[in-house]
């Protein structure tokens, strides 16, 4: 690998890291805000500060795979372990703090629901999320950086509980309740979250015959 090669993919990974921060802060926000509403809206301020910054969040980016060589899958893999590193420092950080007895309970809760449901269901909810996901980054690079699409849709797959990998990501991280079965739930929520991203541009690509006729 040349060495301009390298450094694109320090300077990928480290903008991983950052959003996986940024998802960090909106997913303590969410855990520390008593009303639901509020909490779902107020987590966007992590998908906004990713969208404003230019950050490289893995269920932003797998969308777009569609439109992209096969060499792309690898960019996605270094973006998916740049977040995990991310939302994992900023659980660490957190336990240091005067918050984080109370963000490790609610979010073993959180990650109790989880761990109960079943396979498919994860896999669902993960599809529907990574819909709504691609739907917001998409929608805000063609509004001119509007955010409403972003407070609309990450407010909406919260509330339906929807599964975010990168968000679950950091509430095993806080709740420490990493396992293998964990792991395993994760990677599942990330094929969904792949699916559902892909799933609109996909669909796009087949032929549109109609003005022909």
């Amino acid at each position: 690998m040349k060495k301009g090669a390298i450094v694109t993919y320090i300077r990928m990974f480290a903008l991983a890291v950052l959003s996986g921060l940024a998802i960090g802060v909106g997913g303590s926000v969410y855990l520390l805000t008593e009303n639901k509403i509020v909490g779902a809206l107020m987590f966007t301020v992590g998908l906004y500060t990713i969208c404003t910054q230019q950050f490289n969040l893995f269920t932003g980016k797998v969308g777009y795979l569609v439109e992209n060589k096969p060499s792309y899958l690898f960019d996605l893999l270094i973006i998916w372990l740049g977040n995990f590193a991310g939302v994992y420092l900023m659980a660490l950080c957190m336990t240091f703090t005067r918050a984080g007895e109370g963000l490790a309970k609610t979010a073993q809760a959180l990650c109790e629901v989880k761990m109960n449901d079943g396979l498919l269901s994860l896999f669902i909810l993960g599809i529907f999320c990574g819909m709504l996901m691609f739907v917001a980054v998409d929608g805000f690079k063609k509004t001119n950086g509007n955010p409403v699409i972003l407070f609309l849709c990450v407010a909406g797959f919260i509330l339906c509980g929807f599964e975010h990998c990168i968000a679950d990501m950091f509430y095993f991280s806080i709740a420490g309740m990493w396992s293998w079965e964990a792991l395993g739930r994760i990677l599942l929520i990330t094929l969904g979250n792949s699916l559902g991203g892909i799933l609109i541009l996909l669909v796009k690509k087949i032929p549109d015959n109609s003005a022909a006729k």
